[in-house]
Parts: structure tokens; sequence; C-alpha cells
């Protein structure tokens, strides 16, 4: 387990929560922290001391150009590659990269939701 691992999933924990309708579980097992908006999943935290990673959605152009420019971006575990990455600790990856991925994927599930579904404006 590294520091910097558990900073980046402490930042992605902190960004989501602090979202409007934000709701977090482990739905699919114990090693998975999932973060929805309205039943809808935004941010997946593994709680894997071996692979300490967070997966958010990702617009596909977007999505390339992370896994292109940083090394501890990969296309998304256990996902559909296309729509979501995978990130964990290494060069480059900041707090602030960390909470804009958040935050964007949380808009992209945001926006894509029926408008009586949404949380209300931000």
């Amino acid at each position: 387990m590294s520091a910097a691992g558990d900073r980046l999933q402490d930042t992605a924990r902190r960004s989501a929560l602090a979202l409007p309708d934000v709701s977090h579980g482990r739905p699919f097992t114990p090693q998975l922290d999932v973060y929805k908006v309205a039943g809808k999943v935004f941010l997946i935290v593994t709680d894997d001391p071996d692979e300490q990673i967070i997966t958010v959605k990702c617009e596909p152009e977007h999505a390339r150009a992370h896994v292109h420019d940083y090394p501890s971006i990969t296309p998304g575990r256990y996902l559909d590659k296309r729509h979501w990455v995978s990130l964990g600790p290494g060069p480059g990856i900041t707090e602030r990269l960390v909470t804009d991925a958040v935050e964007d994927s949380y808009d992209l599930v945001v926006e894509r939701l029926p408008r009586r579904d949404r949380p209300r404006a931000r």
C-alpha cells in the first residue's frame, strides 16, 4: 500500500462525497467502493492494497488522451474501455487531476439522467 495510492483514493472519495445526492456502498464486492448519483455509477474505488486505483466515466476522446499522456491511467478496469478510465498513483497524477476526473464523471452521468432525476445544480 503506497501513500500516493492512499492520497489518490482519499481525494477521489472526498471529491465524490462533496457532490449533490451522492450515495455509496459495496454492491458488487467488499473490495469495490462504488459511488452513484440517482442510482448510476460514476466512481469506483478499489480497496485492494496491491492495486490502489479509481475508475471514472470519461468521454472517449478524453479517455484516449489521458491513456496516451499518463502511464498510470489505463482503459477502465472491468468496464467499457471506451467510456471508463482507471487512475493509479504515478507521475502527473495530482489531486487536481483526480478531483477533475471525479467531477467530470459525475457530470457525464448527471447530464444523461432524465431531468426529474437530476440533482439540484451545484
